[in-house]
């Protein structure tokens, strides 16, 4: 059995995606902004960083938010700021690392979204993660041993994902069509029964 054709998984996609979206999640360094872009451009619908979105509506980055107020103050802003922009599907949403972490953000996706979990190994994450400083879960002695303890804790939940694609050293490009071509096999398989 041939592989279905790029152009026709995007066809497909279009075709029976509606007004869900396209919610990527995973670990920072997964590609979940830049893989996001991509697959939003090649789909033609608006592409969406709930962090972003965030700094936007606070006034403030990431960073600020938690140094003056705590992350637990952002997680709960970062709650609402992903069910408003659920409403507004369809498009590719990329949340924040810890955003799945959210019982209400995972219930809110699978009722108004399709769940792409960009898994990545430690050693790819660390390196992407190393080209851009700043990241607030990271200013830590040993950041390594930050990122294997998110892991350990996130890994099971990030599995409950709708779809899990491989993010790992290749042109963005490869993952991108890993992503449509999952996308579009998702769809056609939980599609045939309605």
């Amino acid at each position: 059995m041939t592989r279905p054709s790029i152009s026709n998984c995007i066809e497909l996609i279009n075709a029976r995606l509606g007004t869900r979206s396209i919610v990527l999640i995973g670990l920072m360094g997964a590609g979940k902004t830049t893989i996001g872009r991509r697959l939003a451009r090649r789909l033609k619908l608006d592409f969406i960083d709930a962090d972003a979105e965030i700094e936007r509506a606070a006034g403030k980055t990431v960073a600020e938010i938690f140094e003056e107020d705590g992350e637990a103050f952002f997680r709960s802003g970062e709650e609402r700021v992903i069910a408003r922009l659920l409403q507004s599907g369809p498009q590719v949403l990329a949340t924040g690392g810890g955003a799945w972490m959210s019982e209400a953000t995972r219930k809110a996706t699978a009722e108004r979204a399709i769940s792409i979990w960009l898994k990545a190994g430690l050693d790819v994450l660390m390196e992407r993660v190393s080209r851009r400083p700043g990241r607030p879960l990271l200013k830590a002695p040993d950041p390594r041993a930050v990122m294997q303890a998110l892991m350990e804790e996130r890994h099971p939940l990030y599995a409950r994902a709708d779809i899990t694609v491989e993010s790992r050293e290749a042109p963005h490009q490869a993952i991108v069509n890993d992503a449509i071509r999952a996308l579009a096999q998702w769809l056609e398989q939980h599609e045939e029964g309605q």
